[in-house]
């Protein structure tokens, strides 16, 4: 396997959109393993719309030249036309083979390394980026050593919307997604990391706001049915507030819930009187609350659970007990036809993955929804 390094740019009509499906596309080539942010530079060399621009890196089997004709067809997809002899140009989509491992190649095709990359601050900056201490063969000095070195003073500004990795494209399709699992299995962490990736804003279930939280850990008898209901208002309140808000650079929404979860706890927490009515109350409310399309269903041993709930310390947790969480886990399982009927579901067993701390662990977790997702589609 090889490494090759690939700067792209856009000047044209929705100019990040186009850096996005050409990182998306150039997955063919093998595994992203590296994605710069992304700058701003005015044309240079002519009279044209600013670009943004950026590199990546791909680990692949492909041969430099077999790299280089579908990086080409790439931008030929995506409306590029490439024209000899006609000097700068506007361009949809520009894609340039900066390195590919330690070769020097020179033919009429293919040039690696890029003849002018040393000259070009808009490359070497994204590209010191991913690759401070990358070698050039010829010149024997890293890339940050020529970026230090470079001439050009081009004003390169750092754009504000970061590009997603290619793994994250198949839930770049639904514009609400939920994530959902028993308490301590990760869901806002999984919330946030979704939401950052895809540039999306998040919803944040707004629990150390809630009175009765604590007061009902202390007597659950007593204050089950007002911490039921003022989590089902605030819920209620939160997804159509909150859903209806984005700004410039988000798109969609990552929930950490899921306003049915109210239907879940209330079976495990009223009695046989109480719940009757908070069904009802329920029903009401979430026919005209806003609906995620995809939900991320957590499984994790009521143990593994346990164990993340001390590790977090918050203090009206701690006497949580594993029968409690096991009473969650089945009332989760039970509600999932519900949600299925509702919107795609996708469970996924995390108890032996550690999304937070092994990078590969989040690769194989958003993996296994990516093969769950194409499987449904």
């Amino acid at each position: 396997m090889s490494i090759v390094y690939i700067s792209i740019g856009s000047n044209m009509s929705d100019r990040f959109g186009y850096l996005q499906q050409g990182v998306d596309a150039a997955s063919v080539l093998g595994d992203i393993v590296g994605l710069s942010s992304v700058v701003e530079t005015p044309a240079i060399g002519f009279e044209g719309s600013p670009f943004l621009n950026a590199c990546f890196a791909v680990e692949t089997a492909l041969a430099p030249a077999v790299v280089m004709q579908k990086l080409l067809e790439i931008e030929q997809s995506h409306g590029r036309s490439r024209k000899p002899g006609k000097g700068y140009q506007n361009r949809t989509l520009d894609l340039d083979m900066i390195f590919y491992d330690d070769f020097e190649i020179d033919t009429p095709q293919l040039k690696v390394p890029h003849p002018a990359m040393a000259q070009r601050r808009f490359v070497l900056q994204p590209l010191s980026e991913i690759a401070p201490n990358k070698q050039h063969p010829h010149y024997q000095k890293s890339t940050q050593a020529l970026l230090e070195a470079c001439e050009d003073n081009t004003l390169l500004s750092l754009h504000e919307m970061q590009l997603r990795h290619p793994i994250y494209a198949p839930l770049s399709s639904h514009t609400f997604i939920c994530v959902e699992g028993i308490i301590g299995c990760g869901k806002t962490t999984l919330t946030k990391m979704l939401a950052k990736k895809l540039g999306y804003k998040t919803i944040e279930e707004r629990f150390a706001e809630n009175p009765f939280l604590p007061k009902f850990y202390r007597n659950p008898k007593r204050y089950a049915f007002p911490l039921e209901l003022s989590f089902l208002a605030d819920r209620f309140n939160q997804i159509n507030d909150e859903s209806e808000q984005l700004d410039l650079f988000q798109s969609g929404f990552v929930a950490d819930y899921h306003i049915s979860k109210s239907l879940v706890f209330a079976r495990n927490t009223l009695n046989e009187d109480e719940y009757p009515l908070f069904h009802q109350l329920y029903a009401l409310m979430s026919k005209s609350a806003n609906r995620p399309t995809l939900c991320i269903y957590l499984r994790l041993t009521p143990e593994r659970a346990q164990a993340n709930i001390k590790k977090r310390g918050r203090s009206y947790e701690q006497n949580i007990g594993t029968d409690y969480l096991e009473k969650l886990a089945k009332g989760y399982d039970q509600h999932l036809p519900f949600l299925q009927q509702r919107m795609q579901v996708v469970s996924v067993d995390i108890t032996d993955l550690d999304f937070v701390l092994n990078p590969e662990d989040l690769v194989n977790l958003l993996a296994n929804i990516n093969a769950q997702l194409g499987a449904a589609g």
